[in-house]
């Protein structure tokens, strides 16, 4: 069972990464760039995504470790790895998995040829995971307390949430002038399951008393809370359906309800000289359907002769005990949980003659009229301990009419050396693009800290000149 446990820690530390879309940002020749800027000085008559694949996007990671630290042939034992992982993780290492699937998309000019107002709309899916590597728990689910007598281990170190849902969006951005764009976009949530547990303290002590080697004082404060929504059915015995099926069925508006809204904007200081800010998923869900919270509260107290926990000798007297003292509760009330909130802002700058577009008008200002632009961004999002920081130094070029590249370097708390690039090309009416984080990864993917891709098809019909 220690074993178990370890792996299961380990493989969910393999697949952490931030949501940061940073070669999507501001990349306005893809109307996608929309979701991440609401703001963005993008215009078109209308377009649609093809459905189900108009925008993927798969975030997997690690922040310490790669899977050759934990899987290479190399000769060593298999515990001996596990345990150097552990040991160089920190109980501040954060694990982060985000997938999203566009299921529709799409955007249309309101208020007559001359308008320079849009409305876009869409619904997408999305899981999202995110825990703080539970470092004491894994100390001592690997070595025992035998080893670490007079340490205290952290309950607080266990801090996770986990949520399978569902987007449905209605945006709406106005150019206001040749300086400022405005934009903003109203979200409802539909939360398939969810299980949240940020908010834990306690610990667990063990102490030998001076001149008796086998007598001990043991401690375990615990103040352990989990919450559920969506999960609970399937935990009982006469469940019999298909978890898989339910959880899609509930993702779309047949689970917990939750509203958010996105914001965002564009301004010029110069023609050439741009500045941009959006604020996303400000928002909550209000968790009120299949409701489950377990708690385990209380303190224990045990004094005298290390007991044995096993099957032969478990002694019935001390379990009672410690199930009195911190006993398993379960309630059902409804809970709140807040959205991550994410924060871009970036500065461009323009330069170099580009060729006319004559048919296509659904770039930003700047690239209608510049080949080249240089600029950095800034990525904040809010996670329970502290904010995930991330700074981007990029280049984006049109390199035809209808062919745009940009280059990014990322640094941030799980990569150094982060390059991505991104392709956008429409041919026709027909806009096709991928984004791929980490290129050098790619190299010996076994060893890759962390991969991101993303990509999509589209529509897009551009304003007639």
């Amino acid at each position: 069972m220690r074993k178990i446990y370890l792996i299961i820690i380990v493989t969910i530390q393999l697949s952490c990464f931030a949501q940061n879309k940073e070669v999507l940002y501001n990349f306005t020749s893809i109307p996608q760039a929309s979701l991440v800027n609401p703001g963005a000085d993008v215009s078109y008559k209308y377009y649609f995504g093809i459905p189900l694949l108009s925008g993927i996007s798969v975030n997997l990671g690690s922040s310490s470790f790669s899977a050759y630290d934990l899987f290479a042939n190399n000769g060593v034992d298999f515990n001996d790895k596990v345990r150097n992982i552990i040991n160089k993780s920190s109980a501040n290492d954060k694990t982060h998995i985000n997938q999203q699937l566009e299921l529709f998309s799409g955007g249309f000019r309101v208020g007559g040829e001359g308008s320079k107002s849009y409305i876009s709309f869409g619904l997408y899916q999305e899981f999202d995971f995110l825990m703080y590597v539970p470092k004491d728990l894994a100390i001592l689910a690997l070595d025992g307390n035998r080893d670490h007598i007079g340490k205290s281990f952290d309950l607080s170190d266990f801090n996770l949430r986990a949520e399978v849902l569902s987007v449905l969006h209605v945006g709406f951005h106005k150019k206001l002038n040749e300086k400022l764009v405005l934009g903003g976009r109203f979200k409802i949530y539909s939360s398939g399951a969810n299980a949240t547990s940020t908010k834990n303290s306690g610990f667990i002590y063990t102490n030998q008393s001076d001149g008796t080697p086998n007598f001990y004082t043991q401690i375990i404060a615990s103040n352990l809370e989990i919450k559920s929504s969506g999960i609970a059915t399937f935990t009982k015995d006469e469940y019999k359906g298909s978890e898989a099926e339910d959880i899609v069925h509930n993702t779309f508006f047949n689970g917990s309800l939750g509203l958010g809204f996105d914001a965002g904007l564009t301004y010029y200081f110069k023609e050439n000289l741009q500045f941009t800010a959006s604020v996303i998923d400000l928002g909550f869900i209000r968790h009120s359907k299949d409701i489950e919270t377990l708690t385990y509260k209380g303190t224990y107290n045990y004094e005298g002769v290390n007991p044995n926990f096993d099957n032969i000798n478990a002694p019935e007297n001390v379990l009672g005990e410690f199930e009195k003292a911190i006993p398993r509760d379960t309630l059902y009330n409804k809970y709140t949980t807040w959205r991550p909130v994410k924060f871009y802002s970036s500065l461009q700058y323009s330069f170099g003659e580009s060729r006319s577009s004559a048919d296509c008008n659904c770039k930003v200002k700047t690239t209608r009229k510049y080949a080249n632009s240089v600029g950095g961004q800034l990525f904040l999002m809010s996670m329970p301990k502290q904010p995930f920081i991330a700074i981007t130094a990029f280049y984006q070029r049109s390199i035809l009419e209808k062919l745009d590249f940009k280059a990014t370097y990322t640094f941030d708390a799980f990569s150094k050396k982060n390059i991505g690039l991104g392709l956008s090309g429409t041919i026709g009416k027909f806009n096709i693009y991928g984004l791929v984080d980490n290129v050098l990864e790619y190299r010996d993917v076994s060893k890759a800290n962390s991969l991101a891709f993303q990509f999509g098809l589209n529509f897009i019909f551009p304003e007639s000149d």
